[in-house]
């Protein structure tokens, strides 16, 4: 995938128009429900020019990159993961505080497979003072899906669980963390680690919460702790910010609030 292009500019306000992608609709097989979605947020984004997207959801990501194009929705979509490695390599977070834990990193099937992101998050956890970064065997293009694809998030599911059977696999790493980049993953591996009944030997969390727990902290008095943000690329319309909406029977025709960038 391309590189992400300039990213600089301050939040300016908070809006609830944009509704769930409609990626949850579309994989049980509800297309009208998908395209009414997805027409009514090309519509909102279109309202405010919107040119690039930033998202922290690998089925946001797949949604608005390969299918709102069929639609009429035409956006450079960065997975938080993209920018945040980017920004690592420029300098502008600076990751100083060790985390000494063993860390293995699971593929999100929309970010890895079906979108061929698999450097940035490795890169990210590798650049973590103190971290190590083991594999499991089934990882990458071989990567194992948690369980909450195809619209599997809502429905019972047999027994073992898919996700409980992907916590074994991270287990058997040895690692004491596991990394995810996609709040799909992070619910269903968050579930199978609690019910594994073994607090505190294995825990989850997103890589952007590694990453702040890592980050350099501003001094006091200093310039960057009063900055309202990064310099303004005028280059840059608007960015929306998209995250999945709570998991629930309802996602896919509920709507939830997104944080608009504007830059005059």
């Amino acid at each position: 995938m391309a590189a992400p292009g300039p990213i600089d500019a301050p939040v300016a306000a908070s809006r609830p128009a944009q509704r769930c992608t409609g990626d949850p609709a579309r994989r049980i097989g509800n297309e009208y429900l998908f395209q009414e979605r997805a027409r009514q947020n090309i519509e909102v984004l279109a309202g405010y020019r919107v040119r690039r997207i930033v998202t922290s959801c690998p089925h946001c990501f797949n949604t608005f990159a390969n299918e709102y194009p069929d639609l009429g929705g035409h956006y450079e979509v960065i997975h938080h993961t993209e920018l945040i490695d980017r920004l690592i390599r420029e300098g502008r977070i600076v990751l100083e505080r060790p985390i000494e834990e063993t860390v293995t990193y699971h593929d999100s099937c929309y970010l890895g497979r079906w979108n061929d992101i698999f450097a940035p998050p490795r890169d990210i956890l590798e650049r973590i003072p103190g971290m190590r970064v083991v594999e499991m065997k089934r990882s990458r293009r071989e990567g194992m899906c948690c369980g909450a694809g195809g619209g599997r998030m809502w429905m019972e599911k047999g027994r073992p669980r898919v996700n409980h059977r992907r916590v074994g696999q991270a287990a058997e790493t040895g690692a004491t963390r596991v990394a995810t980049a996609c709040p799909f993953c992070l619910t269903m591996l968050d579930e199978g680690i609690a019910s594994r009944e073994a607090p505190g030997v294995l825990a989850v969390d997103d890589i952007a919460v590694y990453v702040a727990h890592s980050m350099r902290r501003a001094a006091t008095g200093d310039a960057s702790a009063a900055s309202p943000g990064p310099r303004v690329d005028t280059r840059l319309a608007v960015t929306v910010v998209s995250g999945l909406c709570r998991p629930s029977a309802a996602c896919p025709s509920t709507s939830y609030p997104v944080r608009t960038h504007e830059v005059r």
